[in-house]
């Protein structure tokens, strides 16, 4: 079961619960609706007891007109079982009193033969008799059990049992192999609809998987049952589930229900929520896909029908368990005021699912837009939507979300959709040239529809470029981004390629020939300020003049001495 998907697993599951419920020894007479007296309720539907030995059932005792059938019984299964185990061999005999035979064992009265215990055509001492047998090949085969030889040879018996189980276990698991390939091979991927194809191959499997279950819970208590002990044990824990399970505790009408009701009611539910989903399943892949409905109108009809056949069962499921329907109106009205009060966002949501599922703005495989949600609807369910994002995320989403904002479908009545590429030029271009150069820039692309042909549209004349925009129609809106990169990749060859020149946001600065100021921070001013005061505040040290040899006519020349640098005042 490993390799099947989650919800396929819950149904074998279901469907395995269900079949031990039903198969299980002793839980059939309950199944039926309990009364407020359960030992009352199972006498009047079952009037008869098996006198038991060891945990093996002999023969049938009927209630008579003082006892009920288990007050006749338990006295005769206690004595029975102390034989048993003492290995004793009392003599058993048939005598008479007030006119009914009794079976007597160790020459103490045993059990009375009464007419209601016999069949048509047997008299009592016919039947007195045949119990009589039974009660001596029960005390020889008890006696023979418990020898050692014969425990040694069924423990091997039992070892060999279970592993002729594995065997049978790996031949079914071949012979299924070999008879369905096609269940056994390597999952394929999910396709875009969202639905594996591996959920055809869940008869295969879980027919499989119930014949292993079945060959082991036969060889399990075929093992265990060998045993006097367990075999006691095994029917102590049957009858202490049958009667813990069938006490009541849900009083509804004029009926009280057990637990083993509420489990079993629980469990059909389950399975024929299961088998439904299944059969909805099945529908929409094997009779669906091949009428040419949209993917959209095979999820509203099989979710539909579905919930219409879902609804019908579990009316169906409570008549046949004997509950009356009239009781349940009370727990309407309780459930009616939870939902108007705990649960308006689960109604509000099933509500919103129930308009999706049959006005259909929404359908599966359809590329959405919700908020800053965007990919692919895989499934609409009356609660939730899961929608598979670009990066392969399901994201589940509630359907109120699709009635309450705005929701932008990109395929809802055609995929068909345009895509916008602005593109800038340097000033200076020729305008013709660009437009044959976006066009090109088109040609030969899988990605996008031609026709409509692309086209290109000068939009204006921008801060730093010329304004352009490439208009193209696409079919597959969710490959948007892959057709925007490639197409950017091409236009940037093909501009390249004609030597027309993509510009950069730039900003060029005109100074006219007046006088510029120049504005100085405070900070900085008020600093230069107080430096160039204190610099002409300083007394300055006159320096000789430098001269250069060969310069000697310099100091008459009118030219100002060079005086030593570090002495002049800054300057701003």
């Amino acid at each position: 079961m490993r390799g099947l998907p989650r919800r396929w697993r819950q149904a074998w599951l279901g469907l395995l619960l269900g079949a031990l419920l039903l198969a299980w020894p002793g839980l059939g007479p309950a199944l039926g609706p309990a009364g407020a007296d359960t030992q009352t309720s199972r006498q009047s539907q079952v009037p008869w007891a098996y006198v038991q030995g060891d945990g093996r059932q002999l023969f049938q005792v009927w209630a008579s007109n003082d006892f009920s059938a288990e007050q006749r019984v338990e006295p005769v299964n206690g004595v029975l079982q102390r034989a048993l185990d003492d290995r004793r061999s009392p003599p058993i005999a048939v005598i008479e009193r007030n006119g009914l035979p009794v079976i007597s064992i160790d020459e103490r009265p045993l059990l009375t033969v009464t007419r209601r215990d016999t069949t048509e055509g047997v008299s009592t001492e016919e039947m007195a008799e045949r119990w009589r047998v039974q009660l001596e090949q029960a005390l020889a085969r008890g006696r023979l059990e418990r020898e050692p030889a014969t425990i040694q040879r069924l423990a091997l018996l039992s070892l060999a049992l279970l592993a002729g189980a594995l065997l049978v276990q790996r031949l079914l698991q071949r012979l299924s192999r070999r008879i369905f390939p096609l269940a056994w091979a390597e999952p394929p991927p999910a396709s875009t609809n969202g639905y594996n194809e591996l959920s055809s191959r869940f008869l295969p499997r879980a027919l499989l998987r119930a014949l292993q279950a079945v060959v082991w819970f036969v060889v399990v208590t075929r093992s265990l049952g060998m045993f006097p002990v367990t075999r006691i044990w095994m029917e102590r824990l049957r009858v202490a589930l049958t009667d813990s399970l069938a006490s009541p505790f849900l009083p509804l009408g004029q009926r009280s229900y057990s637990v083993l009701d509420a489990i079993v009611l629980i469990a059909l539910f389950v399975l024929l929520a299961k088998v439904l989903g299944w059969l909805q399943q099945l529908l929409r892949v094997r009779v669906l896909a091949y009428t040419g409905i949209g993917s959209g109108s095979q999820a509203a009809i099989g979710f539909s029908l579905q919930y219409v056949l879902l609804f019908i069962g579990t009316l169906v499921l409570l008549q046949l368990w004997g509950l009356d329907l009239s009781s349940l109106a009370l727990f309407a009205s309780v459930f009616g005021v939870a939902l108007g009060l705990g649960l308006q966002g689960i109604t509000k949501n099933f509500i919103s699912g129930l308009i999706i599922i049959f006005e259909r703005p929404i359908e599966v495989g359809d590329f959405v837009e919700v908020g800053d949600l965007q990919g692919t609807v895989r499934r609409i369910s009356l609660r939730c939507t899961e929608v598979v994002t670009l990066n392969r995320v399901s994201i589940i989403v509630p359907n109120s979300e699709f009635l309450e904002s705005q929701v932008v479908n990109w395929s809802h009545g055609s995929p068909t959709s345009r895509l916008t590429l602005p593109v800038g030029v340097a000033y200076g271009a020729d305008c013709e040239a660009v437009r044959s150069a976006l066009v090109e820039a088109c040609d030969g692309y899988a990605g996008i529809l031609q026709d409509p042909p692309p086209s290109v549209l000068f939009k204006g004349f921008g801060d730093s470029a010329l304004e352009f925009h490439l208009l193209v129609w696409i079919q597959q809106p969710m490959r948007q981004y892959q057709i925007i990169s490639d197409l950017n990749f091409r236009i940037e060859a093909v501009l390249h390629k004609h030597q027309i020149t993509v510009p950069f946001p730039q900003r060029d600065v005109h100074l006219s020939g007046a006088k510029l100021q120049l504005e100085w921070p405070s900070e900085l001013a008020e600093a230069l300020s107080r430096l160039q005061t204190s610099g002409a505040a300083a007394e300055v040290t006159p320096q000789p003049p430098l001269t250069a040899p060969g310069a000697a006519n310099q100091s008459t020349s009118g030219a100002a001495p060079l005086s030593d640098p570090r002495s002049a005042p800054p300057t701003a």
